[in-house]
């Protein structure tokens, strides 16, 4: 296998898990707050919101980080919830994204949700792919 060929399976190993990642992290939220609502009527606007979510996030965090760094070095802490608000924030406005957040709770406890099950998923699910590549590569 070239090193281009392997680049792009890793790219595609890494894109992937952050879809998956961002997909359980909403079906968390859902699961969890009465007010944090998924579309299931419309599995394509699921699809949808999970696209719009998972690239709204490898966007918004680095250059939320460069912001904070820059004016507000105090709250570097809190980036990944902060970008995951404003990704939720967007995916809701958009019309038909298929994910819908009713209520004050909902908005406050939501982005800590999907930032947590997010960020657990990022961290866990590599470690299930590359399980199972070293086992493939044993048999």
């Amino acid at each position: 296998m070239t090193p281009y060929a392997r680049d792009v399976i890793t790219f595609l190993i890494r894109a992937l898990i952050f879809l998956v990642s961002a997909a359980l992290g909403l079906i968390a939220a859902d699961l969890i707050l009465p007010g944090f609502h998924i579309e299931w009527s419309s599995w394509w606007g699921f699809v949808l919101a999970i696209v719009i979510f998972a690239l709204l996030q490898s966007v918004l965090a680095p250059w939320i980080l460069k912001i904070t760094r820059r004016h507000a070095p105090a709250l570097l802490g809190g980036i990944g919830i902060v970008s995951t608000f404003i990704a939720l924030l967007i995916v809701v406005l958009i019309p038909g994204a298929g994910l819908g957040i009713s209520d004050l709770l909902a908005w406050v406890l939501g982005p800590i949700i999907v930032w947590l099950v997010t960020a657990l998923a990022t961290w866990l699910l590599p470690a299930v792919f590359l399980k199972k590549q070293v086992e493939a590569r044993r048999d």
